[in-house]
């Protein structure tokens, strides 16, 4: 197991607070209270501090020359990765793809796959998945004729499993499914959906994107097939992700995107593909936010990851009872599992209200269909809003969010 508590520094929320400068501000004249951190998190100090090193001192292009600028920007870059593959416990950092996050990860993956599918070959899905693990399976039905099919949910909102086993069969190629639903912040059974997945043989895909800032990842344990994830919702950069792959499943497949890098040689009769990581980056890489992704990995790690999770189940466990204690509020999936995230609507009120009334007093919330237009279907409603917690959240910021909304409840009612 990945052993991420690195220097167990003592975990204070004020302390930590003070490494995001952006959070000590005023917006619409009251104190921000970020509650938006499903969609981006803030970026730490020492991440803007790593980028501004990197273009002040070794702005230079990887792996192309052989000046010192480039072998020091070469060197922090495979740092990087090195720092990512211990991060969720690769066996070798070949397995670590950079993209530009969790979207493009899929569309890459379901590019290449599309060389090895036929029509008829099943990939399955969950009714809790963002449009990035929907859209482009999709495009695969229109162009291949694969069949997807959608494990659903129980009553409570949880993934049915039962379902899911009779979904499988010797057709199914694929599961993807999200760790956890950015929607409803519910924890998946990731361990017992890929298990049931390689029972069939099918390979299996896990969007990460909301589990690396709250979750220990250990892909080896897991042993999932991929597992994708966004930089931005882990206190790095925009811009920036990762791909991570079993070494010989990568080796199988062909590259994605031609060009510079991801080659070994070119002729104009043949080209020669380069072996990985490289073949599947084609082009000069993001590599300040590379560089920005390892600086917020490093950061994360040098807390004691126990005592955060411990303080984001406590602002959820607050959150969410305070919120079912209002009687015009109806909270999905109450007490179920989660982390990270609640969706919740007001009887009679539109989610946009109720999230444009917050920002008047400072509280950044998130309404809408959070890219899971599927999902808000099947809860039959036009929209949730979301109410989404990090490590610098603090008790004081889930009451003051609670009283105004009690505020803004009353308020609509006049």
């Amino acid at each position: 197991m990945v052993n991420n508590n690195m220097q167990n520094k003592p975990f204070s929320v004020n302390e930590l607070r003070e490494h995001f400068p952006i959070l000590d501000q005023q917006v619409n004249d009251h104190p921000l209270i970020y509650l938006d951190n499903a969609a981006t998190t803030q970026k730490p100090i020492a991440v803007v501090e790593a980028i501004t090193h990197y273009y002040l001192n070794d702005n230079a292009n990887v792996h192309r020359a052989s000046h010192q600028l480039s072998t020091r920007s070469t060197r922090s870059f495979e740092a990087a990765r090195e720092t990512v593959c211990q991060f969720i416990n690769a066996k070798s950092s070949k397995e670590i793809i950079w993209t530009k996050g969790t979207t493009e990860g899929f569309n890459l993956l379901t590019h290449v796959f599309a060389k090895q599918l036929k029509s008829g070959d099943e990939v399955i899905i969950s009714t809790l998945e963002h449009h990035a693990n929907i859209v482009p399976w999709q495009m695969l039905v229109e162009s291949i004729g694969i069949v997807l099919k959608v494990i659903p949910l129980t009553a409570e909102k949880q993934l049915d499993l039962a379902a899911f086993q009779q979904l499988l069969n010797t057709k199914t190629k694929f599961v993807s499914v999200a760790h956890i639903s950015n929607a409803l912040g519910i924890i998946n059974p990731v361990e017992e959906i890929i298990s049931l997945a390689h029972q069939v043989d099918a390979q299996v895909i896990i969007d990460g994107a909301q589990a690396v800032a709250h979750l220990p990842v250990d892909v080896q344990t897991l042993d999932c097939d991929y597992y994708l994830f966004s930089g931005h919702k882990l206190f790095a950069p925009t811009g920036v992700g990762v791909l991570y792959g079993k070494q010989h499943l990568l080796e199988s497949l062909p590259p994605w995107q031609g060009g510079g890098e991801m080659i070994k040689s070119v002729s104009f009769s043949e080209t020669i593909y380069n072996e990985l990581p490289f073949k599947f980056e084609a082009g000069t890489p993001n590599i300040a936010g590379v560089i920005g992704l390892a600086a917020a990995i490093d950061f994360l790690n040098s807390y004691d990851r126990k005592m955060l999770m411990l303080h984001e189940q406590m602002l959820l466990a607050v959150a969410e009872s305070s919120l079912l204690a209002i009687p015009e509020v109806s909270v999905f999936c109450a007490g179920i599992p989660k982390s990270g995230a609640i969706s919740f609507t007001v009887a009679g009120e539109h989610h946009s209200d109720i999230a444009m009334l917050l920002d008047a007093q400072g509280i950044a919330v998130r309404s809408g269909s959070h890219c899971a237009m599927p999902l808000i279907s099947q809860l039959n409603c036009s929209g949730t809003v979301r109410v989404s917690l990090s490590l610098y959240n603090t008790l004081a910021e889930v009451n003051a969010f609670i009283k105004a909304l009690k505020e803004v409840i009353s308020l609509l009612k006049e």
